[in-house]
């Protein structure tokens, strides 16, 4: 008997919004709890970090048969970890090559990420992007590349190339203006190259609970009752004001000329992907970065906790963004009014984020190095 999926979720599915898991380990996939959470949960992609990775190979035993397999071969460390994360992420696309093949290639995927240390390096992370394309060799993979400055021009090299990317760490609407830039450039120039450009997918990963949390504390240190008033809502309405960006470039807004011209050959829309949303505040709603977000043509990327607690009490209403973009304009225009500094914000946020994970990759680096050494002497 099919397992049923839950309500909540299904709902949620049936909003628009794409759920993909925030998380990927060996265990996982093994154990047969990812196939369950397709089946169960609405689950219809993964995305990986530098920290899932780290988190995963630092605990059970999983890993234990291939370190020893890569000690014996005398392996380097950069090379070890190489090739544990894209066989973590091989294995995940083949079980949700279903979902991709029910989708279109809509779904289904899995996000790798290029070597944050490479994050202001457009050269450099282009050609790793193209090699861990070569790597995991599946349809259904997304490269992720960051939307630093620096790493602009990759996007578009890389999607000139066919490959779909996942362009992470976006916390800034003048940041995501120039995503959105770089896909369609991207995708003009894969047609160019002859590339099925129906092929080509991509999201662009808006961070959503960080800027809450960089903006209430920052509020909190401001203090006056109008400041503390604000406190939970920057976070949604820096995602509302994205949104609208996204309408007005892909879905009938006053800029959609380009994307028009482009998806007469097929070109595909590069869907809004809201990120980081497990709530840290213990006092916001644990589902306030889902509900509040669900639209059409988005996904919601969730860590395991989140997921659960929409499946136990989300209430999910429909469509909670589209036409929101006026009263989300107006939390930002108060959030300066009491002395916030967005652009400040903004290049906090971005620099912390390449920083967390470079310190995780870092991390497991030291650790698979260790397990390397130890194993390989035994």
């Amino acid at each position: 008997m099919p397992m049923a999926q839950n309500e909540n979720l299904a709902a949620l599915s049936a909003s628009g919004v794409s759920v993909w898991l925030d998380d990927l380990s060996r265990d996982r996939i093994q154990s047969g709890n990812l196939a369950e959470l397709i089946a169960t949960r609405s689950v219809v992609g993964v995305t990986t970090n530098p920290t899932i990775f780290q988190g995963a190979l630092s605990k059970g035993t999983a890993y234990d048969a291939q370190v020893k397999d890569l000690a014996a071969q005398g392996a380097d460390v950069d090379s070890a970890i190489r090739t544990i994360t894209t066989d973590d992420v091989r294995a995940a696309c083949d079980v949700f090559a279903e979902t991709f093949a029910a989708t279109d290639g809509v779904d289904g995927r899995v996000s790798i990420e290029v070597d944050p240390r490479l994050a202001f390096d457009a050269d450099k992370t282009t050609a790793q992007a193209i090699e861990l394309w070569k790597i995991v060799d599946r349809p259904n993979l997304f490269i992720k590349i960051p939307a630093t400055e620096a790493a602009l021009p990759s996007i578009t090299a890389v999607l000139a190339e066919g490959i779909s990317v996942n362009v992470t760490l976006i916390f800034s609407v003048q940041r995501y203006r120039q995503v959105m830039g770089a896909y369609l450039d991207g995708i003009r120039k894969a047609g160019i190259a002859e590339h099925d450009t129906a092929k080509i997918h991509s999201v662009a990963s808006f961070f959503v609970s960080r800027v809450d949390t960089e903006i209430d504390k920052r509020l909190e240190d401001i203090g006056t009752p109008e400041a503390l008033a604000l406190r939970g809502k920057a976070g949604v309405a820096n995602a509302r004001l994205a949104y609208a960006e996204y309408q007005d470039v892909f879905d009938g807004g006053k800029h959609t000329s380009t994307y028009t011209h482009l998806s007469a050959s097929g070109a595909n829309r590069q869907r809004p992907l809201w990120a980081s949303t497990g709530v840290k505040n213990p006092e916001y709603s644990d589902t306030l970065y889902v509900v509040d977000l669900a639209a059409p043509n988005t996904v919601n990327t969730v860590p395991e906790k989140t997921l659960e607690a929409v499946a136990d009490h989300g209430e999910v209403r429909g469509d909670a963004v589209t036409g929101t973009a006026q009263q989300a304009q107006e939390v930002f225009d108060q959030l300066v009014a009491v002395g916030i500094d967005l652009d400040d914000v903004f290049a906090v946020l971005e620099r912390e984020g390449v920083d967390k994970f470079e310190k995780s990759w870092e991390e497991l680096l030291s650790a698979t190095a260790e397990e390397l050494r130890t194993t390989g002497s035994n």
